[in-house]
């Protein structure tokens, strides 16, 4: 008698992939998922901290032309984020819907950010116009295509509100590390090359080739689990009505704002402290020693964001650190001039801002859940996308009125790495490290105060199961 072979309903292979959805994931997974921002930071922290000062005082180019470009490409940015998130929600290949772009772009990725350092010596239109092709190829294009699909793959490999939180802090645990690499070593590497801009392209060639060992190893270990039963019911929306449930989703707005302020707040420091150390301490390597300081400690209190957020949940945590991160600003305030008093405040500004920055991204991801649950329709690319828009539009924004001040001021541009300023523009210096951050502080305060999110996250939980087992989104 022939064995009897038997089929498994398609309704309980989908229900054992949901709850293997929500079981802890494995340390090689973590591992995998944080060393995809820790690529992505390598050339993200050469573009948010560095890129600018090697323009002005490598490259020649005036500042008002670099924050013009700057603003007009965020804009750019902007639109590819929402071309990009519709791209991935129509994605289906044998590696799900976000993790093959990991792969596909990492090559793409790691040229183009080498090409940003190449800049020709010739007339200052075609600096210009090469500067906002390659700023935008490797922004626009390869950077959206992979740090999109990569937010919201953590929505996809993990359904547990815990473990998507740890996933976050696994990536803000590991991505300052990039950051690290690129922004601490490249002053130091760059002057050990000759100093010049040929040393800058080859010190971005090793940073990109890291950067995509990281990508593939990201791409290699982690796993799209989550399937939503009643899903393909979301493909038929037109998109007016995707786009209002989009806007009407209260919690993706607070943590575009959140993620928007995190991001300006990085380039804001980013990128005036280059300035700060080379003219107002006289001492341009003096920068790599702060940004040192400050994201070690962020890696450190980062170790013990698990235990916060077990204990206080993502909202408490990244409000009690707000608020320390702003008292440490009021200590530099105590003396702007004083290396010490800078000192102290980027290592209390570390220690504040890193339970707020290790889940921030998975406040977005609990968005997803909250719009499905609202609208009953499941938006992970399209929340991604919309708060990378602010986060790019605001960042630009943000070096656009840096380098525009900087110009007003009367700053000096050159090609040799050195250059004399005026009083003006120390004073101006000065002053925007002064107030940019604590006015970012206060909307972070302010927004935080009103999140109720992770309150409601259980019940919203519990009736999208009990919709789920009907086949509805």
């Amino acid at each position: 008698m022939d064995e009897e072979i038997l089929i498994e309903p398609e309704e309980e292979i989908l229900e054992k992939k949901n709850l293997a959805a929500e079981e802890k994931l494995p340390l090689s997974e973590r591992l995998a998922y944080g060393s995809g921002d820790m690529a992505c930071n390598i050339v993200f922290g050469m573009v948010s901290s560095l890129l600018t000062l090697f323009y002005t005082d490598y490259a020649g180019i005036a500042p008002t032309v670099v924050g013009t470009i700057f603003l007009v490409s965020r804009l750019f940015d902007g639109v590819s984020d929402v071309v990009m998130g519709f791209i991935v929600e129509k994605t289906h290949s044998k590696y799900g819907q976000s993790r093959p772009w990991i792969i596909w772009m990492s090559v793409p990725f790691a040229v183009s950010a080498v090409l940003l350092f190449t800049v020709p010596r010739t007339t200052a239109f075609l600096q210009g116009l090469y500067m906002f092709v390659t700023y935008n190829l490797c922004t626009t294009v390869c950077y959206t295509a992979i740090n999109l699909p990569y937010g919201s793959l953590s929505t996809m490999m993990t359904r547990s509100q815990h473990e998507r939180g740890m996933l976050s802090i696994f990536r803000m645990a590991m991505s300052p590390f990039g950051k690290i690499l690129s922004v601490s070593f490249s002053l130091p590497v760059v002057k050990l090359l000759g100093n010049d801009q040929m040393a800058w392209a080859k010190t971005m060639g090793i940073w990109a080739a890291i950067a995509f060992i990281l990508l593939v190893f990201c791409f290699s270990k982690c796993e799209e689990k989550v399937e939503i039963k009643g899903r393909e019911k979301e493909k038929k929306y037109p998109l007016g009505i995707s786009i209002k449930a989009l806007v009407t989703n209260q919690y993706f707005w607070a943590g575009l704002i959140l993620w928007m302020i995190q991001s300006c707040m990085m380039g804001l420091t980013g990128t005036i402290l280059p300035y700060y150390t080379k003219y107002i301490f006289g001492n341009d390597e003096l920068y790599s020693v702060l940004f040192l300081a400050e994201t070690l400690t962020m890696i450190a209190t980062t170790l013990i964001s698990p235990w916060l957020l077990k204990r206080l949940g993502k909202r408490n945590m990244s409000l009690a650190g707000v608020i320390i991160a702003l008292c440490g600003h009021l200590v530099y305030l105590i003396n702007p001039y004083s290396y010490e008093m800078v000192m102290m405040s980027c290592i209390i500004r570390g220690f504040g801002l890193a339970p707020f920055a290790s889940v921030v991204f998975a406040m977005i991801g609990d968005a997803v859940e909250f719009g499905q649950w609202k609208t009953h329709m499941r938006q992970e690319s399209l929340i991604f996308a919309g708060g990378s828009v602010g986060t790019k539009v605001g960042s630009g924004i943000i070096t656009a009125t840096i380098t525009g001040l900087m110009a007003l001021s009367g700053y000096v541009t050159s090609t040799s790495g050195a250059a004399v300023q005026s009083e003006s523009v120390l004073r101006m210096i000065v002053r925007m490290y002064e107030f940019g951050p604590m006015i970012a502080y206060i909307i972070l305060i302010v927004v935080l105060f009103f999140y109720k999110l992770d309150k409601m996250y259980p019940q919203i939980m519990e009736e999208l199961r009990r919709r789920e087992g009907l086949g509805e989104l």
